[in-house]
Formats: C-alpha cells, structure tokens, sequence
C-alpha cells in the first residue's frame, strides 16, 4: 500500500532541519553589504570626487598669486671689420681734418668680449574682475553635485533591493532543493513499493520501468537544483563578500496586504517627484543647458586686475637696477577664432537635447516600475492564494489516483504525475511569497520611499530557527 499524503506532506516539509548556531537574516546582510559592495563603493567615491567641483568653481573667482623669477648669465663674444675714412692732415698743426678733400676710407677689424649676470623676480596678484563663464560654471557645480547626490542615493536604495532579491533568490532556491529531495524520496519510495507489487504478481513490469524512470528523472532535477542553490550564493557573495554562516528562511505566516495607499496614480505622481533616478536626470538636464551659456560665453571679453612688484638686476651696460610696484587692467576681446566657440556652443545644444531624452527615458521608466510594482503585489496576493488552493487540489488529485491505481482504473503513470504536480504546487506556493516580498521592495524603490524599516517588515516575517546552510567551499 501507498504511503498517506498527510506522510508525504511531512516529509516535504522535514528534510531540512533547522541548523543550530548563529545565523543571519535580511537586515544583517544588508548591514554587512553597505560596508563591502563594490558598486555603493564606487558611486560613494564618485560623489566625494564631484563634490570638489564647487572649491574648484570657486577658485576660478578668487584672487591668485604667484612668483616668477629668472637668473642668467651671459657670455658673448663679438667680431667683425667696420670701415674708417681716410683723412688729411693740417700742414701747420698736423691735426687730422675732414673736408671735401679727403678721400677714401680704412677698414678695421675689431673683437670684443661680455659677461655679465641678470636676474628677475616678480610677484603678481591677479584678481577676475569679469568673466561670465567662471560664474556660470560655479552654478553648474551645484547642479553636477546635486546630481551626483542623487544618483549616491539611488545606489543606495539600488543595494538594498539587490540584496533583498539576492536573499531570497537564495531561499527559492534551496526550496528548490528541499521540494526536489522529498519528490526523489517519495518516487524512491514508489519505486519500491512498484517492485514488490511486481514481485507478487499484481503489477507489470511496466509499472516498475515508469517508478524508475521517474526516479531518475527527479534525481537528474535534484542536481541540478542544487547547483542552482550554489549559483544563489555565489550572487550573493557578489554582494557581500563571503559569507560562513546560514540565512534564515522565511516562516509560514505571511501577512499578505495590498500597498497603502491602494491607488496607483498616488504612487505615479510621487515617483515621477521623488526618484532619485528622474532627480538625478533633472540635475544632468540642467547642467547640460548651462553648458551652453558657458561655450557662448566664449564671445565676450574677461577683464582681470593685476598687481605685483617687480626687481630686476642686470651686470650688463655698467649695471642696471629696476624696482617698482605696478597695477593695470588686462582685457582680453577675442574677435574670431575659427567657428571653435560657435561650434562647442552647438555641441553643448545637442549635449542639452540627450539630456532632455534621457529624463524621459528614467520617467517612463520609473513609471514601468511602480506600475509593474504595484500590480504585481495584488497579483501576488492573488496567486499566493491560489497556488494554496492548488496545494489542496494536488492533494486530493493524488488521493484520488492512488485509490484509482488499487481498483485498476488509474496506472501508475498517473501516480507519478500526481505526485509531481503536487510537489510543483508547493514549491510554485513558496515562490510567489518571495515575490511578493521582492515586489513590494520595488515598489518602495520606484518612489524613493525605501529605507530600513521596510526591509525591517520583510525581516520580520523569517524565521531564524529555519536556515539555509551555505556551500562547504
């Protein structure tokens, strides 16, 4: 005779025992994923790096100073010929005279030869009186922070549904791997009692080729569940490095509610105000259009104030020594300079247009997510509910055939079937609570509403006296 099904219920639900010792639950994976994510990592770094922006704006208005000093010597030799004119002497005195008379000239060859040593130091003080691009840039600076901040948050909140699917991706996988062991016990146990049915004469040996057939083909899917189960770790361990210790799974009570408020369109509209994502594009859409005023800025004039003091020594011409303060306007007017300004000016317009697609592609994103979001948790509910109604029609299907399978009028085919069907009922039960766990994360998500305590409520609904033991290696 068949074993009851309230039998094979119990084993179903036994053939992993709670594991004694510490284990970890939702939150406390979390906790350790903020410290050792590499991508929150990544995003933290680049907002510290975009946030030096705004004192590097800043510095292009303040005042600058600087020295400049120079030391030479100089060593020079210098030959050549030059001509001298022919002159006649006065017969009474003997003095040379130059008149109309004198003729001819002399040429002679001379070199000479000059060092000396020259140095200079400056030290000039210049001060922007006027450059529209460097204000501009300074407003630009808040808006590139602002979005780096944002889109800091949203890695933030990227990390905790990450996790959250993570964990429970590991959970679904080890009922994989629960509900496959007990189906490979209960066609194990078919199995045997096929044959000794068989050895009795009240069965063919037909019957005994199906349980067996059957039992091999549970025990090929029970393989390969449980390398699915190590795959799950290992996309956690993505995550959170590597991890020694069991996960606790969740408990059979979970409270099923539809979101508050129950109204879509109320979710869409805080979405579409609060995400970071659709801020973070807002930001990126408003720095790309001062963009333009900066390049266009490249047609006007920049005045600058400078002021310094100025020694300069030369050995050279018996030495020369210069020291003085000095003050002036530097205007600079650029008039053409090949089409670069007006080309990056229209480079910068087009920079502005994919910006502006680009906040639309994160609006209807966001509002594909809260819309998917929301009505997948009322079909979650929904399908949590009948897939509980499915376990008990399973049950019963498989009474039934087994009665069937005594009076002749059901094979053992049938049997078989059943009693797959009745596992992939539980195991389809277990999977939509996750992912109406998962869905509800996302939902939180979609509107920038998602925090610890949300994840706080799923972390109540586990069971840390039913755990998930990690892999050996």
């Amino acid at each position: 005779m068949f074993r009851s099904i309230p039998a094979i219920v119990a084993v179903l639900c036994c053939v992993v025992l709670p594991l004694p010792g510490h284990a970890e639950d939702l939150l406390q994976i979390y906790d350790i994923a903020v410290e050792s994510d590499p991508r929150l990592g990544e995003a933290e770094q680049i907002l510290a790096s975009t946030r030096e922006l705004k004192p590097q704006a800043r510095a292009l208005l303040l005042p600058s100073f600087g020295l400049e000093g120079s030391a030479e010597y100089v060593d020079s030799k210098v030959s050549g010929t030059t001509s001298v004119p022919s002159l006649r002497y006065d017969p009474a005195g003997g003095f040379p005279i130059r008149d109309r008379f004198s003729i001819g000239s002399a040429e002679r060859r001379f070199e000479r030869s000059d060092s000396y040593s020259q140095e200079s130091l400056s030290a000039v003080l210049t001060q922007s009186v006027f450059d529209r691009a460097n204000w501009i840039r300074l407003r630009q600076s808040d808006a590139t922070i602002a979005q780096a901040e944002a889109q800091y948050s949203d890695a933030q909140l990227a990390l905790m549904v990450r996790t959250t699917e993570a964990y429970f991706g590991v959970l679904r996988a080890a009922d994989a791997v629960r509900v496959q062991q007990a189906l490979v016990r209960a066609n194990e146990r078919t199995l045997e009692q096929s044959r000794q049915r068989f050895d009795v004469g009240l069965v063919a040996i037909t019957d005994v080729n199906e349980s067996q057939a059957a039992y091999d083909r549970s025990r090929a899917t029970l393989i390969a569940a449980e390398n699915a189960l190590d795959n799950a770790w290992e996309a956690l361990r993505v995550i959170v490095g590597p991890i020694r210790v069991p996960i606790a799974r969740l408990g059979g009570q979970l409270p099923l509610a539809p979101p508050e408020p129950n109204d879509i369109d109320q979710w869409v509209e805080t979405a579409l105000q609060r995400n970071y994502g659709v801020v973070a594009a807002q930001q990126a859409a408003t720095a790309a259009k001062q963009q333009i005023e900066i390049e266009r800025s490249g047609h006007l004039p920049k005045v600058d104030l400078q002021a310094g003091y100025n020694w300069d020594e030369s050995q050279a011409d018996e030495g020369r020594l210069g020291i003085g303060p000095g003050v002036g306007l530097r205007v600079s007017v650029p008039i053409f300079q090949g089409g670069a300004v007006t080309s990056r000016t229209r480079q910068a317009g087009h920079d502005f247009s994919a910006a502006q697609s680009r906040l639309d592609q994160q609006r209807r994103a966001v509002l594909n997510l809260v819309k998917d979001s929301f009505r997948g948790i009322l079909s979650n509910i929904s399908d949590v509910e009948a897939r509980q109604a499915a376990i008990v029609s399973a049950r019963s299907a498989l009474e039934s055939t087994q009665a069937g399978l005594e009076v002749g009028t059901r094979t053992q085919v049938d049997v078989l079937n059943a009693q797959q069907l009745l596992f992939e009922a539980e195991f389809q039960y277990l999977s939509a609570r996750y992912d109406y766990i998962i869905n509800g994360v996302k939902l939180h998500q979609a509107t920038s509403t998602l925090n610890r305590e949300v994840l706080a409520k799923a972390n109540a609904w586990l069971d840390p006296q039913d755990t998930v033991p990690p892999p050996a290696y």
